[in-house]
C-alpha cells in the first residue's frame, strides 16, 4: 500500500488536502481535511444579533447570500418575526441570482477544465492532456461557452446588486425582511438580465452538459455517494413556509420529514475538544485544539440520525422526485445545470408576483433572551445557523455548512463523509495528476471557505501532488 497526498486541489475554494491510500491503482481509503480555522462563530459572540446577517456573509464570496439569508432566518426565529410575502419574494430573487452565478461558474470555470483542452495560457497552464475525448470542433465550442459563461455569471451578479445593493456580500437581506422595496424600473432591469441568463442556460449550459455526459458516460458509474440525502428546503414563498424545494431526508431508501433534532456533529477526528464527541449544534462547546491526537481536519462531522448524508442539487432533486438516475459524479453535474434552469424560471414567476408599494420589512425589537434556528439550502446543500441571545447580544452561535457535511472526517463509528466515500473504490489511471479523483471531488462543488472553522504548519509533507 502507498499513501499519496494531494495539496492543493486546484479550482477549489480555499485549502483542501486529500490523503489517498492506494493498492496499485485502486483507492482504498481517502481522508479529506480542511486546513484553515476561521472561527466566525467566536467572532459573533457579544455582538448585536442583527450583525450576523452581514458578518457571516464574509465566510465566503461565492455563496455569501446563503449565509445572509440563514442568519436573518435564525434571528427572526429568535425574535418571533414574520416577514411579509413581498419580502420573501425579494429574498428569493436576490438569492436566486447568486445561485445562478454559482452554478455557471462551477460548471464552466471549476469543473469543465478537467475534461477539455484549454487555451495554452494562464490561468489554464499547466494542464494535463490525460483522457481528453472531445473532437476539436466540440472542444472549441465548449471553450467559447466558457468565456461566455464568465460574462453571463457577471450579469447574474449584476441582477443580485439591483435588489441586494452589491455583490458579493449583498445588503438586501436583513433580519425583518429586505432593505429595498421593489419598483417597476428595478424589476424591468432585473427581468431583462434574467432573460439573457436563461437564454444562455438553454442554448449553452444544457447542451454542453449533455455533450459532456455523452462523451464521459462512464462517470455515471464513478464517484457514487452514500445514497442518503438531506434537504432543509429552499426558496420559501411566505416567511419560512411552503418552500419550492421541500425539506426532508432520504435515508436507507425511505423518504421522511425533516427532524432537525436528529442533526449532530461528531468531533472524534476534528481538531476540537469538548465534553462529548457527539454535539448538538445549539449546545456545542468544543474548542479548537490543533494538537488533538487523532485529529486531522478543522471540519467536524455532521450526521443526521447518526448517518452520513449527501446534499446539494442532486439531493434536492432526488427528494423532490424529479431526478433518480443515480448518485455519481456526472449525476451531480447534470442536476446542478437542471437546477439552474429551474431557478431562473421560478425567478420570472416571483418577479410577476411582486407588489410595488407593499412592505418588505417588519420592524422588531431584540429580546433580552431567546434562541433561533435558520435553515435553507445553499448552493452546495444544507446550511444551518443556530443562535442564542442573552442580554440582547449573541451569546452562542453555531454554523453547519454543506462543505462540513460533504467533506466531514470519519466519525466515532469509522464512517467516512460523503466525499471520502465517493472517492474510495476509484481506479486511478493518471497517478501524476489523479484526474479521476479531481473530477469526482469537484463534482460536489466544494467550498472550503465555508468550512467555517490560522493554520500553523508543522513538519513536512513527504510526497506532494497537485491535482
Amino acid at each position: 500500500m502507498e499513501t499519496r497526498t494531494i495539496i492543493p486541489l486546484t479550482r477549489i475554494h480555499q485549502p483542501l488536502k486529500l490523503e489517498l491510500d492506494l493498492e496499485s491503482d485502486l483507492v482504498t481509503d481517502c481522508r479529506s481535511s480542511g486546513t484553515m480555522f476561521r472561527g466566525f462563530e467566536l467572532m459573533l459572540e457579544g455582538r448585536d444579533p442583527r450583525d450576523a446577517a452581514y458578518l457571516t456573509q464574509r465566510i465566503c464570496g461565492i455563496c455569501s447570500t446563503a449565509h445572509g439569508m440563514v442568519a436573518a432566518l435564525a434571528v427572526e426565529d429568535a425574535c418571533k418575526v414574520e416577514i411579509t410575502r413581498n419580502a420573501a419574494l425579494m429574498r428569493n430573487l436576490i438569492y436566486g441570482a447568486d445561485v445562478l452565478q454559482n452554478h455557471l461558474r462551477h460548471f464552466y470555470v471549476l469543473a469543465l477544465p478537467d475534461y477539455i483542452t484549454s487555451p495554452k495560457t494562464p490561468p489554464f497552464e499547466p494542464q494535463s492532456s490525460y483522457d481528453k475525448r472531445f473532437t476539436k470542433a466540440e472542444n472549441d465550442k465548449l471553450v467559447e461557452s466558457l468565456w461566455q459563461a464568465i460574462e453571463t455569471s457577471r450579469l447574474a451578479h449584476q441582477m443580485l446588486a439591483i435588489y441586494g445593493g452589491k455583490a458579493p456580500h449583498q445588503h438586501g437581506i436583513v433580519p425583518g425582511g429586505t432593505s429595498m422595496a421593489p419598483d417597476a424600473d428595478r424589476s424591468n432591469r432585473f427581468r431583462g438580465l434574467l432573460k439573457i441568463v436563461l437564454e444562455f442556460v438553454n442554448e449553452h449550459l444544457l447542451p454542453d452538459v449533455e455533450l459532456l455526459a455523452t462523451k464521459y458516460n462512464d462517470y455515471f458509474k464513478l464517484g457514487r455517494g452514500p445514497g442518503n440525502f438531506l434537504s432543509y428546503g429552499m426558496f420559501p414563498q411566505k416567511g419560512s413556509l411552503n418552500p419550492k424545494y421541500p425539506a426532508g431526508a432520504y435515508l436507507d431508501g425511505k423518504l421522511s420529514d425533516l427532524d432537525i433534532s436528529l442533526v449532530s456533529e461528531d468531533i472524534s477526528h476534528s481538531w476540537f475538544n469538548g465534553p462529548s464527541v457527539q454535539e448538538k449544534p445549539a449546545e456545542a462547546l468544543a474548542l479548537p485544539d490543533k494538537q488533538k491526537p487523532g485529529g486531522y481536519t478543522w471540519l467536524k462531522a455532521p450526521r443526521y440520525d447518526n448517518q452520513v448524508m449527501e446534499m446539494g442539487p442532486l439531493g434536492r432533486m432526488w427528494l423532490s422526485g424529479e431526478y433518480r438516475n443515480g448518485t455519481s459524479a456526472m449525476d451531480r453535474l447534470v442536476t446542478r445545470t437542471l437546477e439552474a434552469k429551474k431557478v431562473a424560471q421560478w425567478m420570472l414567476e416571483w418577479l410577476d408576483e411582486l407588489v410595488p408599494g407593499q412592505p418588505t420589512f417588519t420592524p422588531f425589537d431584540i429580546p433580552d433572551s431567546g434562541s433561533g434556528i435558520g435553515l435553507t439550502e445553499a448552493m452546495r446543500g444544507s446550511l444551518g445557523h443556530w443562535v442564542k441571545i442573552e442580554n440582547h447580544k449573541i451569546a452562542h452561535y453555531q454554523i453547519i455548512t454543506p462543505t462540513a457535511w460533504l467533506f466531514s472526517p470519519k466519525d466515532k463509528a469509522g464512517r467516512r463523509g460523503a466525499v471520502d466515500h465517493s472517492v474510495v473504490g476509484t481506479r486511478v489511471g493518471d497517478k501524476e495528476n489523479f484526474s479521476e479523483v479531481g473530477r469526482i471531488v469537484r463534482s460536489f462543488d466544494p467550498c472550503f471557505s465555508c468550512s467555517g472553522h490560522l493554520i500553523r504548519p508543522q513538519g513536512d509533507i513527504e510526497e506532494f501532488r497537485i491535482c
